[in-house]
């Protein structure tokens, strides 16, 4: 690869050199010439071959294929987050299509030349039959009115013409159907490459009709790699962590990462530290996030809290050092769960020591209920008006929870203590330490956590302490059998109500509702319906809001549907047709059936009607 990129590099200044010139200067002005501008590393060093490209091997291999077999699609998509080579990959592409070989009578290949005609014209933005259009600034119908108006005619010199659309879910739903039609049906000699980081934004129509890559994260050990080889080609010397440290900034963004390391070698002036880094990226000592963590976690918050403000004064971000101790969590619990972990070769000697000696000191539950703190804390931070006073608070509650028990715990004493008949419990004041009677405890287990609920009755027999069973209902079959189970218990009646008259049922299954709530729901309507249930089943509920699916009729509405359809249904039968019609001014506003026609539907009885004496009708009329 170091010979590829060297390759490159030296590619660049014979294509400078071949491009034209609009004079020559005149003589005497040799001297003044002004020297060429500086290029920065990611235009420099881009990938001119897919052999330079590193991190996407699995397109590398379709695409080879499809040239080897001829199955080569009309177009493609590439999607990925921002820097990691759509466009240059497009480009790369429209040099394998077009390619002529250096001997001009090559065919198409997935190993450009990048010395013929084609392939120096593309790599320098002015190969006429290749046309790059940048969707974010040209969205509009008329614009792809007028690419699809050049698609006619054939290419003027190259064996392809080909379109590469930059950030293409720009595009207005207009423009994306005046292309569905050329783009399922292009001319032979049309390629379409579609770029984008937005992939959800592109209609199912078009994404349907193109060849789908999906450029994921590069690996940060492989860009460390990456910009190691580039450092020794820029003759700057880099220290092995300050590297680790841009390409774990460059959160798997090659250009990205690329752009820290041009500013770290020019912030070092060709020779690149850790602590430089740390202080251009506003990064804390690795170190001190180890002795701040522990600080925290062993409940030493005067320490922890000094350790914050010492690194808030060289120029720590309280919202960075908060994501690093996240980081640090959950490295920590794959630790925890991994010992082997931290042996990978890409760890830290001071990771991999400090990060054994913590984890060891550490439960799951504790480092699990950190991440959650953390993670809510880190939103805290980044919406404070002082990022500072929110990462101190943070700390604080990390501080003060660390050493809480788990709920699991507390349920184990609980039992324990109640098992050996309450040895466990406070004596005096607080329980029946007088010889009085102590509280009853009534245990509850909701599924999704446990709460022990202690309520002081008197017991004049002086009977030892009972844990109270709790007895759950049964799982709901039905979206109705829900509303039926909240109208039976008083303290959820409300919600019953709001069940069936606000909620349009999208999807249901036991333990799962998806829901469209009808005007003039409660706004915390799925909040409580979620407490509801779970204390009455005993199981975790999960319910959601669907904001794209309309849903069924409200079960109050389907009750009225079903009284109106009765009404119908009643309204045709002999005997009640004979009423009616003696009676203008009446109608049905009630249906019953008698009790032995309910299991018997559609039997007639002897006067040849159901519905006899089970109907009720209002009216001015007498009978």
């Amino acid at each position: 690869m170091s010979d590829q990129i060297e390759t490159a590099s030296q590619d660049m200044p014979e294509s400078n050199a071949a491009a034209p010139t609009s004079a020559a200067p005149a003589a005497g002005d040799t001297d003044t010439a002004p020297k060429s501008e500086y290029q920065v590393l990611a235009r420099k060093y881009r990938p001119k071959t897919f052999e330079e490209l590193i991190g996407h091997g699995p397109m590398v291999k379709t695409l080879s294929n499809a040239l080897e077999s001829g199955r080569l699609a009309h177009a493609f998509v590439l999607t990925g987050v921002r820097g990691i080579g759509k466009t240059t990959t497009a480009r790369i592409i429209a040099r394998a299509l077009n390619c002529i070989g250096p001997d001009g009578k090559g065919g198409a290949t997935i190993e450009p030349c990048g010395v013929c005609e084609h392939c120096r014209a593309i790599a320098e933005d002015r190969h006429v039959d290749v046309l790059e259009m940048d969707a974010a600034s040209r969205t509009g119908v008329d614009d792809i009115r007028e690419l699809i108006e050049g698609v006619r005619y054939r290419p003027t010199s190259a064996r392809y013409k080909i379109y590469i659309i930059d950030e293409v879910h720009m595009l207005s739903k207009s423009a994306f159907n005046a292309l569905l039609k050329t783009l399922e049906e292009p001319p032979e000699h049309v390629k379409f490459i579609f770029a984008t980081t937005e992939i959800r934004k592109i209609p199912i129509t078009v994404l349907s009709r193109c060849q789908r890559f999906d450029l994921r994260r590069v690996q940060t050990d492989e860009l460390a790699a990456h910009y190691t080889r580039i450092a020794g080609l820029e003759k700057a010397e880099i220290e092995e962590e300050a590297v680790a440290l841009i390409a774990r900034a460059a959160d798997g963004s090659v250009r990205d990462g690329m752009s820290l390391l041009d500013q770290a070698i020019s912030h070092g002036a060709g020779k690149v530290t850790t602590q430089q880094v740390r202080d251009m990226l506003g990064l804390s000592d690795r170190s001190r996030i180890f002795d701040l963590f522990d600080f925290t976690m062993k409940g030493e918050i005067n320490e922890a809290l000094e350790l914050l403000s010492a690194q808030y004064a060289l120029g720590g971000d309280p919202a960075v050092m908060l994501q690093d101790m996240l980081d640090l969590t959950h490295w920590l619990t794959r630790v925890k769960l991994s010992p082997d972990a931290a042996n990978d070769p890409g760890v830290s000697q001071i990771e991999r020591e400090r990060g054994k000696e913590i984890a060891a000191k550490l439960a799951m539950p504790q480092l699990t209920r950190a991440w959650q703190m953390l993670l809510k804390g880190l939103e805290e931070t980044r919406i404070a008006p002082s990022p500072i006073q929110a990462a101190e608070m943070i700390l604080i509650r990390l501080a003060y929870a660390a050493e809480m028990p788990s709920p699991g715990d507390l349920i184990k004493k609980l039992r324990q203590d109640m098992a050996n008949g309450g040895a466990g419990a406070p004596q005096g004041g607080g329980g029946g330490g007088n010889g009085g009677p102590g509280p009853r405890m009534q245990v509850v287990n909701g599924g999704g956590g446990a709460a022990a609920v202690a309520q002081r009755r008197p017991d004049p027999l002086g009977e030892p302490e009972q844990v109270e069973q709790v007895v759950y209902a049964k799982m709901p079959e039905s979206f109705a059998e829900v509303a039926e189970l909240l109208g039976k218990d008083r303290e959820t009646t409300g919600i019953a109500m709001q069940v069936k008259n606000y909620m349009h049922l999208v999807k249901y299954e036991p333990g799962r509702i998806e829901f469209r709530p009808a005007r003039g729901a409660r706004s915390d309507l799925s909040t409580q319906l979620i407490k509801a249930m779970n204390t009455l089943t005993g199981h975790r509920w999960l319910v959601s809001v669907s904001e794209r699916e309309e849903g069924a009729p409200t079960l109050k509405e389907q009750e009225l549907e079903a009284l109106e359809q009765r009404k119908a249904d009643a309204s045709q039968d002999p005997v009640v047709k004979a009423i009616l019609d003696g009676l203008p001014n009446a109608k049905i506003v009630a249906v019953h059936l008698p009790p032995g026609q309910e299991t018997s539907e559609g039997e007639e009885d002897e006067s040849g009607s159901v519905y006899d004496d089970a109907f009720y009708l209002e009216g001015d009329d007498e009978l």
